[in-house]
């Protein structure tokens, strides 16, 4: 890969975050990390999972300590509800409330239905390779800046 390809890479990173930033603004105090969430919790769900703050920390790849803390908020807003395993107490429950439902419904699956007619012109393969190769991308500067940070 070229230098110029490099760059042409980090400017496209760059309008992707510009685009995240033309979303809808989500009412008071609900931050996107909230929508993601939801998000997560919903697709296990459907699997037939329980789901945790661990499940949620490995599904999003993102330390403990924040999932806590943003499920916390997120219960104290009235978005998600913990409930305590009948099996072994010390194991907590997410599920979302009725509010956190229709947030998710309103900003989810509302916003993105729109949006889907306007990207048909994108294939589903294309967006695929579009996402492994960001991810990618991610790990390999994750990886350089470890390096970089020693």
């Amino acid at each position: 890969m070229t230098i110029q390809t490099i760059k042409r890479m980090l400017d496209a990173c760059y309008q992707a975050k510009r685009i995240r930033e033309m979303l809808p603004a989500l009412p008071s105090g609900v931050t996107p990390s909230y929508i993601h969430f939801l998000d997560v919790i919903q697709i296990m769900e459907r699997q037939g999972s329980a789901v945790k703050i661990s499940d949620i920390s490995d599904y999003l790849n993102i330390p403990r300590p924040g999932v806590t803390r943003t499920v916390k908020e997120m219960e104290e807003k009235g978005y998600l509800r913990k409930a305590n395993a009948a099996e072994d107490g010390r194991i907590t429950y997410i599920s979302l409330t009725e509010e956190g439902r229709k947030l998710s419904e309103k900003y989810n699956e509302n916003y993105f239905a729109g949006l889907a007619p306007y990207l048909e012109s994108i294939s589903e393969a294309d967006a695929k390779v579009m996402i492994q190769t960001i991810e990618t991308f991610y790990q390999v500067m994750c990886e350089r800046r470890e390096k970089f940070e020693k």
